[in-house]
């Protein structure tokens, strides 16, 4: 009988000591006991002497004299806080911290064990961690999982913003899968997890300061199969933070100052030039052919020869569909998105209302139909804007799970 996996969670801190303890009755909880915790508590030292920042700084100390007083879990603890610890000005951030905690674990860990990444402001359920080793195992050859979630609201304005962010990557996640992309996930790092084999294959996780999730997702995907199914759910928070430049935290602050332009409700018919894209691949094997991506790719590589090289470089068909994939992978196809919805300049309410009409038609009950018919983001009640977001995720989880058994 193969033995089960070992379990490694890489869990990054930044000024979360307020979150910590409930992040650890989460773990306490869990019903599969087979699991470590690996903890980067992290700041730039230079923090210590900004009257701002410091406070974060004092904070991480409570974060790490309380993670060395737990018992009864297994804590590794990294201090990347303390004075003359942290991060060197040009160089940190939580890529860094992921990145130090996975290499941490590949040198401790056997090839088949698992990477958990997880959030400390972020809630999961007892069965988290087994859901996940449950689907490696009927799945040994994925590289990842790139996991569902939904933001717990906290019964305040906030919520407007947070419901607004999400039904933004709701729309981006299921037209993506939609098309049958093979770059179509979401990256949160509180809810995805890799094999070591998977992680030691693509060169591991690049520590850049924001998005790190999304480019070690995307490294994952040009390598493999991605999974987006689990039996169970992240609960991330909904707070405002400045630790990161671009994700969930700075997505509220923009949107709080009325700026959404960075993440628009994406057009269906630009998902399908992408799709439309990447079904021309096997026919540009044998000549240069048209693709409603050419003008943005030509423009972005700086290139009108898209595709030659890659000719030469590849004699074989498959070899060729997958190296094309490559390069139009999920940073290219997010800024193609960007530049079509700017062109485009249609309203995002419009543009969600109508790719609602268009894909589920039969699904919406009265009570959506009738909020759908004056929807506003800005004016419209929280608790409409809930149903709505609850409508998009119960559909992406339907459609999550279709795409992981097609895997």
């Amino acid at each position: 009988m193969k033995k089960r996996p070992y379990v490694y969670i890489a869990l990054p801190v930044l000024n979360e000591s307020e979150y910590l303890p409930q992040m650890i009755d989460c773990l306490s909880g869990q019903d599969y006991p087979d699991f470590k915790i690996v903890a980067c508590v992290n700041n730039y030292d230079h923090w210590w002497d900004d009257p701002e920042k410091g406070e974060w700084c004092l904070d991480n100390q409570k974060s790490i004299e309380f993670l060395k007083k737990m018992n009864g879990l297994e804590i590794i603890l990294i201090d990347k806080s303390s004075k003359g610890k942290g991060w060197p000005e040009k160089k940190g951030g939580v890529g860094s911290a992921r990145k130090i905690i996975m290499d941490f674990i590949t040198g401790k860990a056997g090839k088949h064990d698992l990477i958990v990444s997880m959030d400390a402001d972020t809630w999961y359920p007892e069965n988290y961690i087994s859901a996940i080793t449950e689907q490696f195992r009927l799945y040994p050859n994925l590289f990842g999982l790139a996991l569902p979630y939904y933001h717990k609201l906290d019964g305040n304005e906030t919520d407007r913003l947070i419901l607004r962010y999400e039904i933004y990557m709701r729309n981006y996640l299921i037209n993506m899968i939609r098309i049958k992309n093979p770059y179509a996930f979401t990256a949160l790092g509180s809810a995805m997890a890799s094999p070591v084999w998977a992680y030691q294959t693509v060169g591991g996780l690049t520590p850049v300061k924001s998005g790190e999730d999304f480019y070690f997702l995307q490294k994952l995907a040009k390598s493999g199969k991605i999974g987006l199914w689990a039996e169970t759910t992240a609960y991330p928070s909904s707070r405002f933070s400045e630790r990161v430049i671009f994700g969930t935290g700075p997505a509220l602050i923009k949107g709080n100052q009325g700026y959404w332009d960075n993440y628009p409700v994406y057009e269906y018919s630009s998902f399908d030039k992408v799709r439309e894209t990447f079904d021309l691949f096997a026919d540009l094997y044998i000549n240069d052919l048209e693709t409603p991506m050419d003008g943005f790719l030509k423009n972005i590589f700086k290139t009108t020869d898209l595709w030659e090289k890659i000719r030469e470089n590849y004699k074989d068909r498959e070899n060729f569909i997958r190296a094309c994939a490559v390069k139009v992978d999920a940073l290219r196809i997010l800024q193609f998105l960007r530049l079509e919805q700017q062109q485009s300049g249609r309203n995002n309410e419009t543009i969600l209302v109508e790719y609602i009409h268009r894909f589920f038609e039969n699904d919406p009950d009265e009570s959506l139909k009738q909020i759908i018919t004056h929807l506003d983001f800005i004016g419209q009640p929280i608790g409409e804007l809930n149903k709505i977001r609850d409508f998009l995720f119960h559909q992406e989880n339907r459609m999550r799970k279709d795409y992981f058994a097609g895997v």
